[in-house]
């Protein structure tokens, strides 16, 4: 063969391949559209304490590997709120993902970091066009999450929020901080006893929590007999069912358990992978 026809055959398997994937791709877009709803609502992942944007990377990954979504973007929170984009979202993107970042991961005011939480979502409106958000916490992340809620319900500029997946909530205290295993206890309605000050300023959630939005509550059990996931414990993650349940449009909890229940471990599960796109996105 000589060097002409051997540059176009090697052009060829190449326009081929090309092909096949462009072909294989736009196959999977089709079977995916069928399988997940394809809507322009983003998600935003809030970290926990003394973590960053890397413990959502396996949440997001399986997502986009599942053909949920094309895009997926961070948004980096410096120490004095200040929100910046990394990256950019198409204006017809289906189901973006944004990872959030606080460079200050050791901010324990609440409502600093519901504010915080607002910022990130501003800028994100700058960017992207959207009416409804989905919002996936762990741990601190659920209290970011929870006090933008709290400090925000009555604010028409800001998209109404469509789901939360709270994972590892310490709602009504922390292992170790002001709570230990056995401690608190739920009436049939999941009220706690005691509450801490933080459970008692998120009781005003009984009556000013969106009505159009859908809850899921996952927790981790160690089953080591501490009912725990090691940090938190089911009966403090459990608290949230009293705070949202007469007001959300939906309720449900799923509790996991074994080694990779443990509080750290969470976000790192398959099992919560495999949850997370069915609440979030499966039709």
């Amino acid at each position: 063969m000589n060097k002409k026809k051997f540059i176009f055959s090697a052009a060829m398997a190449m326009i081929l391949v090309v092909f096949g994937f462009f072909t294989y791709s736009c196959h999977a877009q089709a079977v995916n559209s069928k399988k997940y709803v394809q809507e322009s609502i983003p998600t935003i992942f809030f970290h926990g304490y003394g973590s960053s944007y890397r413990a959502e990377i396996q949440m997001t990954e399986v997502a986009k590997e599942a053909g949920v979504t094309r895009t997926i973007v961070r948004i980096n929170v410096s120490p004095n709120g200040y929100a910046k984009m990394i990256g950019s979202i198409p204006k017809k993107a289906k189901n973006p993902i944004v990872e959030v970042n606080y460079d200050d991961n050791k901010m324990l005011n609440y409502h600093t970091a519901g504010l915080w939480a607002k910022n990130v979502i501003e800028v994100l409106q700058k960017d992207y066009k959207f009416k409804k958000v989905n919002l996936v916490g762990h741990s601190m992340g659920n209290m970011a999450i929870n006090y933008y809620i709290l400090d925000n319900y009555s604010n028409k500029k800001l998209p109404k929020i469509n789901k939360v997946v709270d994972i590892a909530g310490h709602f009504d205290g922390i292992i170790d901080e002001d709570d230990e295993p056995g401690r608190i206890t739920l009436d049939k309605n999941g009220k706690p006893t005691p509450m801490n000050q933080f459970y008692q300023e998120l009781l005003k959630f009984r009556r000013v929590y969106p009505t159009n939005t859908r809850v899921l509550n996952i927790f981790g059990d160690k089953n080591d007999g501490t009912h725990s996931d090691g940090a938190v414990t089911n009966a403090s993650s459990q608290s949230l069912r009293y705070l949202v349940s007469g007001r959300a449009k939906s309720y449900r909890e799923k509790k996991i358990v074994g080694k990779m229940a443990a509080h750290s471990k969470l976000h790192e599960n398959k099992q919560v992978d495999k949850i997370l796109i069915n609440f979030l996105w499966k039709k």
